[in-house]
Order: structure tokens, then sequence, then C-alpha cells
């Protein structure tokens, strides 16, 4: 009974979406651990947590944030491709304010208030317009970098204000940005499932048309979505700005929206809408994280950095495909129907 009980759990865990995602994360730490056997030490100094896996936590923080936004707006088979130039943007307007002897919290709400508005825009141009997702965002995609450039005029912004930096160098016995992002996931879950919102980027996601005669005013749903999103990108870029203590107009967030992208379909969320794992995205986002300081850490060359990265990425991919795992169940039940018969020859 034991043992039945054991496999049934096994099947049910195997069968979840978040099963590939963890199992591939495992794997890469398990490789690193073969390399270097000290990256999973973790250490405590000055009553602080130090090591490669708090490294990875705290620099996966602004990737967790902008991808749990992307989640909720693929789902809705739509896209935001803009959220790298919205955290530019509200890099450059927080470190503006710092510079110019504004407050901690004057700085960060006009962080966040700039994803709202940036998020209002994609909003209102793919909800309400009716423009394609991926043209609309990539309005702002384009011009957002342009916008943090006239901000910073230019120039790249450092400060030195203690309070502001503490949000994304300081620590709470782990990093403060963990903190962050652990209390918008959980915020993020809250939202999503245990209000009526997960059902209705569901009933968006399968069918726009029939959860609009249904009732659900699927505009202001979407709508909304984009504007969270561009929020979470907004308090990505506050964390981002205070971690380096500057605003860089031309790298802050560059290629992250591409990230949260793959840290999505990772896993485990349909680009054709409907069905969204939260789990899973923050488990492909630790992953995307993670490959990169792996690739860091190997040494492997800048110009090949990104074609590694792709192909591990895709491995990832293939082997988490319903499709491919029953590719290989039909030709695994080929081959013992084949040495079925043999035997029954002989």
């Amino acid at each position: 009974m034991k043992n039945s009980g054991t496999k049934g759990i096994l099947k049910s865990f195997y069968s979840m979406q978040i099963f590939w995602p963890l199992i591939s994360l495992i794997a890469l730490i398990l490789l690193n651990f073969i390399i270097r056997p000290g990256f999973v030490s973790v250490t405590i100094k000055d009553g602080h947590l130090f090591g490669n896996l708090i490294d990875i936590l705290n620099h996966a923080a602004p990737l967790i944030l902008i991808s749990l936004g992307m989640t909720i707006v693929i789902a809705t088979q739509g896209i935001d491709i803009s959220v790298g130039s919205i955290i530019a943007i509200s890099a450059a307007v927080s470190a503006t304010v710092i510079v110019s002897g504004g407050s901690v919290p004057v700085a960060i709400l006009s962080g966040m208030i700039v994803g709202i508005l940036c998020g209002a825009w994609n909003g209102l141009l793919v909800a309400y317009i009716g423009v394609q997702p991926m043209v609309g965002t990539l309005i702002l995609y384009i011009v957002g970098r342009g916008i943090a450039q006239l901000i910073t005029n230019g120039q790249i912004l450092t400060f030195t204000n203690k309070s502001f930096i503490f949000i994304g160098t300081g620590y709470w016995f782990l990093p403060v940005a963990i903190f962050i992002a652990g209390a918008i996931t959980l915020l993020m879950y809250l939202l999503i499932r245990k209000t009526a919102l997960g059902l209705f980027i569901e009933s968006i996601g399968v069918n726009s048309t029939s959860s609009r005669y249904s009732g659900i005013n699927s505009k202001k749903v979407i709508f909304s979505l984009y504007v969270i999103c561009g929020l979470l990108a907004g308090i990505a870029g506050i964390i981002i700005c205070s971690n380096i203590k500057s605003a860089d107009a031309n790298n802050a967030g560059l290629w992250l929206e591409l990230d949260a992208i793959l840290a999505t379909v990772i896993g485990g969320t349909s680009m054709a809408g409907g069905r969204f794992y939260l789990g899973g995205t923050v488990i492909g986002a630790l992953f995307i994280q993670t490959l990169t300081t792996t690739i860091y850490s190997m040494g492997v060359p800048p110009e090949i950095t990104l074609v590694v990265k792709a192909l591990v990425v895709i491995a990832v991919c293939i082997i988490q495909s319903p499709e491919f795992r029953k590719m290989l169940k039909s030709k695994s039940s080929t081959g013992k129907k084949y040495e079925t018969k043999e035997v029954a020859r002989v």
C-alpha cells in the first residue's frame, strides 16, 4: 500500500508542469557542484548569508518580477517586449529624483508610477485600440530607451544615497531584493489564484470572444494585466538602479524581456494563451539566472555566451514538450511490441 501511494505521488508530481523546469534547475546546480564543489556552499558573515546560491536568488529578483508580469500577459495571447525599456525609464526617473535631492519614498513612488503609466499605454493600445500586442509594445520598446536618455540627458546618473542603495544591495540576513521578489510573488499568487482574475485570464486566453459573451469585460482585464506588467517592470527598474548605484539608459534591463519570455515558456505557460503557471515561471527565472551564472563562471567567451544559452534553453524546452515525450513513449512502446513478437516467434 505504501509503495502504491508513493508511486501515485511520484506520478502526480511527474505530471505537474513544474516537474521539468525544477529537474532542469537541479541538474544545472549539480553540474556546477561537480565542476566546483564550493558552488553550493553558503556562509554567514556579519550576520548575512553569502554564497553563489544567494547571489543567484539576488540577481534573479528583477527577472522574477518581470517574468510574472510577462506570464499573465502571455496567458491572454499577448506579449510585452517593452519591459526592458520600462526598466530603463523607471531607473532614470528614480535616479533623477535621488540626484535632485528628493526623498527615497518619492523616488520609489516615481519609479512605480512610471511603470504604471507605461503599462497603461501598452494596455490602451492592445485592449482598447486593438493593436497587435507585439506591435503595440514594440513602440515603447523602441521609444523607451530614448525617453530614458532624455531624462538623464544621455548621461549615466550616479548617486550615493545609502537608503536608496539599500534596496538593491542591503541585507536582512538575506538580500532585500529577495524579500521584495518573494512578497510580490506571494501577492501575485493571491491575486491570481484566490480571486476571479485567474479564471478571467484563462477564459480570455482560451477564447476571448466566448469570454466576452459570458459577461467578462475582456478589454478591462487585458488593460489591467498590462498595467500590472508595467508596474512590476518599474519595481524591477528600481531594484536594478539601486543595485548598480546608477541609471544607465542604454544598458539597464537590456535583453531582459527575452529572458522573461524564456522563463515564462520554460515554466510551462502556453504562448497560445489560457494555460499559465506562476510557480513554473519563478523556477524558469531561477533556471535562466543559474544558467547565466554558470556560463560566466565556466569562462565561456562573451561572443558565444548567447549561443550556449540558447542551445541549453532549446534542449530544456524540447524535453519539456508533451509532444516530444509522447513521441519517445510511442517509440519505446513500439520497441517493446517488436521484442514481444520476436519472443513469441522463438
